[in-house]
């Protein structure tokens, strides 16, 4: 499960690096794929509470990928490991919703 773990992380580092790149953006910065960023009252407030919001990210799913350290294979836990991370993916959206509600012009 270790593999499992380290393929985890990497997913996570990339969340932390979409926060880092968006953090220094001097352009607005997009959440959804294929979809412009939104036109906003003040980019750099703008970027730094998107990229905030991916940071944040990055660690609780670290967090939530823990217990594969620990885990035996086809546990019937990963399933908490799977809704934790769609809970993850929906709050990341609705607080984005208000993030861009808060700066859109």
């Amino acid at each position: 499960m270790i593999l499992a773990f380290l393929i985890w992380s990497v997913v996570s580092l990339l969340f932390l690096g979409i926060g880092i790149s968006g953090w220094r953006s001097k352009k607005a910065v997009g959440f959804f794929s294929f979809l412009k960023p939104p036109m906003v009252t003040d980019v750099e407030k703008y970027n730094h509470s998107v990229s905030i919001l991916w940071i944040i990210a990055a660690i609780i799913l670290e967090l939530l990928g823990i217990p594969l350290l620990f885990l035996k294979q086809n546990s019937p836990l990963f399933i908490l490991l799977i809704f934790g991370v769609v809970v993850l993916m929906i709050g990341m959206m609705i607080v984005y919703i208000k993030i861009e509600t808060k700066y859109k012009k």
